[in-house]
């Protein structure tokens, strides 16, 4: 399973706002600049957003947005649900999915291990708050940014391949 770029912008930009909650709305320029993220696609991430009740936008001179409640109250689930959906390994899992739609549903075997897999995780993003999140990983990188320029004079094509 792999996380879309999606929720992966989304959660960097719901961290900013959890960061500065209690302090006024912060614009999608500010957020874009801190995460170095594309602030046109911060835009469309805004709406589902809005959406599922996380955040509010203000208009005006001093918009911008802030979340609609304190990051406590938010977790890491709900903003991938309100990005991307339920999480669902399989196509039966999904919410859209009619039961008995597949010719295989009366004798799957591997159902069971991909419920399994998506009820854990739903589990643990629903154990994760941004209040959480901000505390433990916001304090200090967990990795070391190697500039794009530093990596070529090492000679690595590929980033990952440098060992810390």
């Amino acid at each position: 399973m792999q996380v879309s770029q999606r929720v992966h912008y989304g959660l960097r930009a719901m961290t900013e706002l959890a960061k500065a909650y209690g302090n006024g709305p912060v614009s999608l320029a500010e957020i874009a600049e801190a995460e170095r993220l594309p602030a046109g696609y911060l835009e469309q991430l805004a709406m589902p957003l809005r959406r599922a009740g996380l955040i509010e936008g203000r208009r005006g001179l001093h918009g911008g947005y802030e979340l609609a409640v304190p990051p406590a109250d938010v977790t890491v689930g709900a903003v991938v649900r309100a990005l991307d959906g339920a999480v669902a390994p399989v196509v039966c899992l999904t919410v859209e999915y009619v039961p008995g739609s597949c010719e295989r549903d009366p004798v799957c075997l591997s159902r069971s291990v991909w419920k399994r897999v998506k009820d854990s995780v739903d589990r643990v993003l629903d154990s994760i708050t941004l209040a959480e999140l901000c505390t433990t990983s916001c304090a200090e990188p967990a990795v070391t940014f190697i500039p794009p320029e530093q990596i070529q004079r090492l000679g690595a094509k590929d980033p990952c391949s440098i060992a810390g």
